[in-house]
């Protein structure tokens, strides 16, 4: 029942997006530009514009809430996120590096893959060393090598070329005006989601920890490494796609926990969709509140956050 609600919410966020902006349509206008017998206006409108955009929003922020329930059971801390290992800052690195040097949008989206999994990699080699890692072993390692690619990005605005500024500081709110094809990163996200199903009762028990888990026959080691790179994958995609987009997968995962427990195999499609929902919800303000300008989604996501998660740590206490 919860996943037939969230179901029902993520397409009425989709026809949402699509109907709302510089030229509102009916229902009617709708169906008729996704069956091909509509104006030319308004296909143009739906199919070229508002159609991927709207459904490159719903990708990200599903790829941000599954990353961030798999984090938060890696770590097993409600409070950890997708970027809380330097996945966001690695990418942004990568990104922002592309642009200085005038580089394609998709030179950029693959410059920031490249960073995201090279800053996944780093990470997880150095908090592994010699022998074992932990998890406050990973998460330390994660924020140092976070700072460091902060540190980095404020070198680049203050040296980047001055044309290109805000260009990089859209991309590093969160910004999907210019993201490209929503294909991939959906792809994805169903591979993901359908990867994870069948894992869901193994994940119930690694959240409870380590000893309970190996004592109940799971493979705790390739367990963590596989939920460490799957996130890492998610992440790097919704980056690549959209920019950095916070709260989103810290937010999602934390309440569809209060309201729905912590079974993982109704968690992660649950987050799938609401995450995907919000964001797209998110974008749909962004680009209508000011128009005919557009503010970035991270913005949106950020204003929406920080209250709720305030809330949230109200009410826990």
């Amino acid at each position: 029942m919860p996943l037939l609600l969230l179901l029902a919410l993520a397409l009425s966020s989709l026809l949402l997006a699509i109907r709302v902006g510089s030229v509102t349509m009916s229902s009617s206008d709708i169906w008729a530009a996704l069956t091909g017998s509509g104006s030319s206006l308004h296909q143009t409108l739906i199919m070229d514009l508002r159609l991927p955009r709207a459904l490159a929003a719903f990708a990200t922020g599903g790829l941000l809430a599954v990353a961030g329930a798999l984090m938060q059971v890696l770590l097993r801390n409600p409070l950890a996120d997708p970027y809380i290992l330097g996945l966001s800052s690695g990418a942004a690195v990568g990104a922002l590096m592309a642009m200085i040097f005038g580089l394609g949008a998709a030179l950029v989206s693959g410059s920031a893959f490249i960073g995201a999994v090279v800053s996944a990699t780093l990470v997880f080699s150095l908090a592994n060393g010699r022998g074992s890692w932990t998890p406050t072993r990973l998460l330390l390692t994660g924020v140092i090598i976070s700072s460091g690619w902060s540190a980095l990005v404020t070198f680049m605005l203050a040296v980047g070329p001055t044309d290109k500024l805000p260009g990089m500081l859209y991309w590093l709110m969160g910004d999907l005006a210019y993201s490209r094809s929503p294909w991939p990163a959906l792809t994805v996200l169903l591979a993901i989601c359908l990867l994870l199903m069948p894992l869901g009762r193994s994940l119930n028990v690694l959240a409870r920890g380590p000893l309970q888990a190996a004592a109940l026959g799971v493979p705790v080691k390739q367990m963590e490494w596989g939920i460490y790179i799957i996130a890492s994958i998610l992440t790097a995609f919704a980056v690549t796609t959209a920019g950095s987009i916070g709260f989103v997968g810290l937010i999602i995962p934390h309440m569809l926990r209060l309201v729905l427990g912590n079974d993982q195999r109704i968690i992660l499609p649950a987050a799938a969709l609401a995450g995907g929902s919000l964001l797209t919800l998110a974008d749909t303000l962004a680009r209508t509140i000011i128009a005919p300008q557009q503010l970035p989604a991270g913005v949106i996501t950020a204003m929406i956050g920080v209250p709720t998660f305030l809330y949230l740590l109200r009410r826990s206490q």
